[in-house]
């Protein structure tokens, strides 16, 4: 069972004040209802599917009243985000505000969290830094108006520190986006500390929780790669692989830019052979990726798919993985013959490629074991 105590909330030399005072005040002992306002909201209703979607299930006798219209928004954005209509979404976000403002006021947390999710939305669906920090600034204001309206549930304090995070992450990336990588690393920090104190609330994160943890280390590395602070942004890289490894497979698209980045540091701190192994993992990669595009393409025996398992085999042998370095130079060979026929130069590289292969230990014990 979860205690009555404060939020922690970071601070830092130049917020202490307003999250100092956030900490402080906001509880989970209040059991009073959060009010609720039916003034009509101003906001004009958008045209055609929109337009149908908030009419949907409503009495056709009566105008919906601003609750119903913020859920109403929240839906539609949530839509349009997902098919990726920006400015769509955008504007059902500024709708969000305004209905919020309408119906809880100027100093509620979930005016906070509407600003909050306005700012995120620039920051991640149309890369305005400026516009994030302006609307995260707001949020963070708000919620410290907000202080005197103490959380009612254990859900509204997982939704003010989930709140915080998005507040605190767009913050430090939007800060990362004009080079200040100062108040950059702060923010990360912060929202850092708060996705901790989140996850013990009940032993893990939310799973409605804009920010993960992958997010959150990946904004990490490139805060301390920018800072030249090349150890600990190739940690973090580091653990942003294991990360989409652990959920997404070693084939993810998105690990191509993380080997790119640990590369990056590595060279930075002139470890040229680390920076190189970490490029031939990413290529790699690209290649066992487009390797079945290749065999739908051009077919299972072509001089495209040869050429693939020619490279792959390549770079494997440069890792020292030697046995499956031999396997794909033996899938070479077999595609070579099909294609060249057997007296092809090309054939005679690769066989005495394998041949040399086939010398070393982990080839020979492992085709020992296949007879």
């Amino acid at each position: 069972m979860m205690q009555d105590s404060p939020i922690y909330i970071p601070t830092d030399s130049n917020h202490g004040a307003v999250d100092s005072h956030l900490s402080q005040e906001i509880s989970t002992t209040a059991s009073e209802h959060l009010d609720e306002s039916n003034n009509e909201s101003t906001a004009r209703d958008s045209e055609g599917e929109e337009k149908k979607m908030r009419k949907k299930a409503l009495p056709m006798d009566c105008a919906p009243a601003p609750n119903e219209k913020l859920e109403q928004a929240q839906k539609m954005a949530e839509k349009f985000i997902k098919e990726k209509e920006v400015y769509k979404a955008n504007r059902e976000l500024i709708r969000c505000v305004a209905l919020t403002r309408i119906i809880y006021g100027d100093g509620h947390w979930q005016l906070a969290q509407a600003f909050a999710n306005l700012a995120h939305s620039y920051l991640i669906l149309q890369g305005l830094p400026a516009q994030a920090i302006e609307h995260a600034e707001s949020a963070k204001r708000t919620m410290l108006i907000g202080i005197r309206t103490p959380a009612a549930t254990p859900e509204d304090k997982r939704e003010i520190l989930g709140t915080l995070v998005t507040i605190y992450f767009t913050l430090g990336v939007a800060h990362l986006a004009q080079n200040n990588g100062k108040e950059s690393y702060l923010s990360l920090q912060k929202a850092e500390r708060l996705m901790e104190e989140l996850q013990e609330l009940d032993g893990r994160v939310s799973m409605g929780l804009k920010i993960s943890e992958k997010d959150l280390v990946i904004a990490f590395g490139r805060t301390c790669l920018q800072q030249n602070m090349l150890d600990f942004a190739t940690s973090y890289f580091e653990k942003a692989v294991n990360a989409v490894i652990s959920t997404e497979g070693d084939t993810a698209p998105e690990l191509i830019n993380l080997y790119q980045k640990i590369a990056q540091s590595e060279q930075l701190k002139k470890n040229h052979e680390r920076a190189i192994a970490y490029l031939l993992q990413q290529a790699y990669r690209l290649l066992k990726d487009s390797l079945k595009s290749i065999i739908d393409t051009y077919g299972d025996f072509s001089e495209k798919a040869a050429e693939t398992y020619h490279i792959m085999g390549s770079i494997c042998l440069a890792e020292g993985k030697m046995r499956e370095a031999y396997q794909l130079f033996n899938k070479c060979l077999q595609i070579q013959i099909a294609v060249y026929g057997p007296r092809n130069r090309k054939l005679k590289d690769t066989q005495e490629l394998l041949t040399a292969l086939e010398r070393s230990p982990a080839v020979h014990e492992g085709n020992r074991l296949l007879k």
